[in-house]
């Protein structure tokens, strides 16, 4: 790989990113320089690149196709990114297509832009990209031979792939029941087969590139023991979270929350809650605040995300929708109300406060739930590699991916009755 770094790249499709509105940090260079070699390297394999949430991915990506030797398309899981993506990047200074319905636009360029359900019956008007490179990379669903990224890819046989993501793992579930979080690296069937580079957590905190965590415990009574994992051992039902937050009372214990963070004048709460309920009650208590769920319209969550950023909006409650994409750098307290075995669900959701601002020393991460007790800080986080290039995350001396879940606990069947997870 170093070899192939040395290698210059013959020729240039488009405009490198003019410096004169944005250099690049070594960390991004140098995963620019690797992630173009292996695209360009002789022997064809996909790779991926694992940034942090807050790293400049959009600066990467845009680094990336300004050195390649043919068109590339580029890939968001959704019309929101894909729209924030197409502002850097002309920010950055380039002009690509967007080729996506929901976006409103079909046009092709040496650079597109574009959502997978809107290309993957249409790979016939790509013949000729050379690259692909997909943004979230571990949500690629790489299950079944016939998901839409499978179908696309197979209708393209010659292309590269690359993709980057701050969580390259994926939630796999074997024959005794039992389920494991794998790298997307080692999946069956899978999309991309190296890892050509990482940035660690701590570095970009130590650096000072993402912003200071303070992690505020709350004590709730919350006790995890009182949960049963459904019948993969994946997460905890539906059924024992409620049960168990009604008798804590809990949504006035996250009412109190967020009034203790006004009161200490802080601003700009974002609270995730695992259900509908929790947010509706917060939002009726709390003075100002609002509301997001699935169901909320796209001009309606708009509005609310402008008033947000604005400051007029003081707090909003959201159910599963500000995990991924929400980039607001100002943000300055995020409250975990959501029980999780989700280790990306974590990441992500502390993920939104990670973006450092002049007007915030530091973000709050208020946790109800025991999470950063149960995976470890975010800043702690570290991708390690292990024999036979496996990769796995580990959290001060635990390793978190590649074991099973449960395994120190018991698990439901699907029965109802509970049994001890399988080892590894």
């Amino acid at each position: 790989m170093n070899e192939l770094l040395l290698e210059p790249v013959q020729r240039r499709i488009i405009p490198t990113v003019r410096t004169s509105h944005y250099v690049l940090r070594p960390y991004q260079d140098e995963t620019a320089d690797r992630c173009v070699a292996g695209l360009m390297a002789p022997r064809p394999e996909n790779g991926i690149a694992v940034l942090p949430t807050g790293s400049g991915k959009s600066l990467v990506i845009a680094s990336v196709v300004s050195r390649l030797d043919g068109p590339a398309i580029v890939f968001q899981p959704s019309k929101e990114i894909l729209e924030q993506n197409l502002q850097k990047l002309r920010s950055y200074g380039f002009s690509p297509a967007v080729f996506s319905a929901s976006a409103g636009s079909r046009r092709i360029g040496d650079i597109t832009l574009a959502t997978i359900g809107s290309v993957f019956r249409n790979h016939r008007k790509f013949a000729h990209v050379r690259y692909v490179i997909v943004d979230e990379a571990h949500l690629v669903n790489s299950k079944k031979d016939d998901s839409m990224f499978m179908q696309f890819l197979a209708g393209l046989p010659d292309v590269r792939v690359l993709g980057l993501t701050a969580t390259p793992y994926r939630l796999t579930t074997d024959g005794y029941g039992g389920s494991i979080l794998k790298f997307i690296t080692r999946t069956r069937p899978r999309v991309f087969t190296k890892v050509w580079h990482v940035v660690q957590n701590g570095d970009l905190f130590r650096a000072g590139h993402l912003a200071r965590l303070e992690y505020k415990v709350v004590k709730t009574g919350f006790d995890r023991s009182r949960l049963r994992l459904n019948s993969t051992g994946a997460d905890y039902t539906d059924e024992s979270v409620r049960n168990h937050f009604a008798t804590l009372n809990f949504s006035d214990q996250i009412v109190r929350c967020v009034s203790r963070l006004h009161e200490l004048g802080r601003r700009g709460t974002l609270v995730f809650t695992r259900f509908v309920e929790e947010a509706e009650y917060v939002a009726r208590r709390v003075p100002g605040a609002a509301i997001v769920t699935a169901k909320t319209t796209r001009d309606e969550r708009e509005r609310i995300i402008r008033e947000f950023r604005a400051g007029r909006i003081p707090v909003v409650s959201n159910v599963g929708v500000f995990t991924i994409g929400f980039d607001y750098p100002e943000l300055a307290n995020v409250i975990l109300a959501r029980p999780t075995r989700s280790l990306a669900l974590y990441y992500q959701m502390v993920g939104r406060s990670v973006r450092p601002h002049p007007a915030k020393e530091a973000a709050y991460v208020v946790d109800m739930v025991g999470l950063s007790s149960e995976f470890g800080h975010v800043e702690d986080l570290e991708l390690r590699e292990g024999t036979h290039e496996r990769w796995a995350v580990w959290s001060g001396g635990r390793q978190l991916t590649n074991v099973y879940f449960g395994n120190n606990q018991v698990r439901s069947n699907a029965a109802g009755e509970r049994s001890p997870a399988p080892k590894v």
